[in-house]
């Protein structure tokens, strides 16, 4: 599975390489409320086919309108900006007076997005300049840290995984977790030692490293973008790996396992001297609490915690499954003595 990024570039080839004229249409800078932050992308051919997004839906409604009724004319990229006023605000559905600027790009030979795509399925971060008077696309490496450049002469924007996500255990959770989360657009690192789970290992784009999980931590140099999850059950694999974690900068440290066993884990961790700092960023149980049973389900629920924490947003305890769990131990015991 690949991210909608991808998916949009992918499109916008296909529709070059079929004799299309086609543009694509990127977020290149907001002011006030915006549906969509910078960066994201949209593709659009000249029958007004659409793939993507960059709005709620209005502004893609006018881009759309236009095509049909003018056809795509530009031979070079323009800066197109929506919202200025607050009766266009109100029309685009930007709240609060937002504005948003688009960079409108007629496709290409020269704007290389073939050579793009083949980079983004080796899971490369990529920086790609697109020179605003000629349109022509240079593709260089890049970092995490970059952000989308405007200048006079060329905007720069980053495509490709700028966050990891290491996966303790090959098992049936763990593949719809890296599923769903390379659609996040991580680069995602599966680890099991154990050749029966690699064996079954199904998940297109997504391999399975054997080596220890505490090694591979370790080898792969954590940083504050980075995040590791423990699926095994397994306290021979999990423990050390999430004990080399804890001791990274990663953003995110989670395991699978119940109530009782996260406690008996981190009795264990302190046996290895770790603060209680670092055992402070221990998620466990994993997830937020939303009813989840089945392994998919389950994914979702540990997918919507480490996107809280990425994205700096507060849990509320009652989201948390240790403290909901509790709570509602605690009611059904109420419940029972009343009767």
């Amino acid at each position: 599975m690949y991210s909608i990024d991808y998916e949009v570039l992918n499109q916008a080839a296909a529709w070059f390489a079929a004799g299309k004229q086609c543009e694509l249409v990127t977020v290149i800078k907001t002011w006030g409320s915006s549906p969509r932050p910078e960066g994201a992308i949209m593709a659009m051919s000249e029958d007004g086919e659409v793939i993507g997004s960059v709005s709620g839906g209005c502004i893609e409604d006018d881009l759309i309108a236009r095509v049909r009724s003018e056809g795509i004319t530009r031979t070079r990229p323009e800066l197109v900006t929506y919202g200025i006023t607050a009766d266009e605000a109100h029309r685009f559905g930007l709240p609060c007076g937002g504005t948003i600027q688009l960079l409108i790009e007629p496709l290409a030979a020269h704007s290389r997005i073939r050579e793009l795509l083949a980079q983004l399925q080796q899971r490369q971060l990529v920086m790609r300049t697109i020179d605003l008077a000629s349109g022509e696309a240079v593709l260089t490496p890049a970092s995490p840290d970059m952000q989308l450049r405007v200048t006079d002469e060329a905007i720069t924007t980053i495509h490709g995984p700028r966050w990891r996500l290491i996966i303790i255990g090959a098992g049936q959770l763990s593949a719809f977790l890296a599923t769903i989360a390379a659609g996040m657009d991580y680069h995602v690192t599966v680890c099991d030692p154990r050749e029966e789970y690699r064996a079954g290992w199904q998940v297109p784009g997504v391999s399975v490293v054997h080596a220890m999980p505490d090694d591979l931590v370790i080898d792969m140099g954590l940083d504050a973008r980075s995040a590791v999850v423990a699926l095994t059950h397994d306290p021979k694999l999990d423990d050390l790996a999430i004990m080399e974690a804890l001791r990274s900068p990663a953003f995110y440290v989670g395991a699978i396992g119940s109530r009782v066993n996260n406690a008996k884990r981190r009795e264990r961790l302190k046996l290895f001297d770790l603060t209680d700092e670092q055992l402070e960023k221990l998620h466990g149980p994993i997830g937020l609490y939303i009813g989840s049973k089945t392994p998919a389900e389950i994914a979702v629920s540990i997918l919507a915690e480490l996107t809280a924490v990425k994205n700096g947003v507060a849990i509320p305890s009652d989201m948390r499954v240790q403290d909901a769990k509790d709570s509602a131990a605690v009611q059904a015991t109420g419940s029972s003595c009343a009767v």
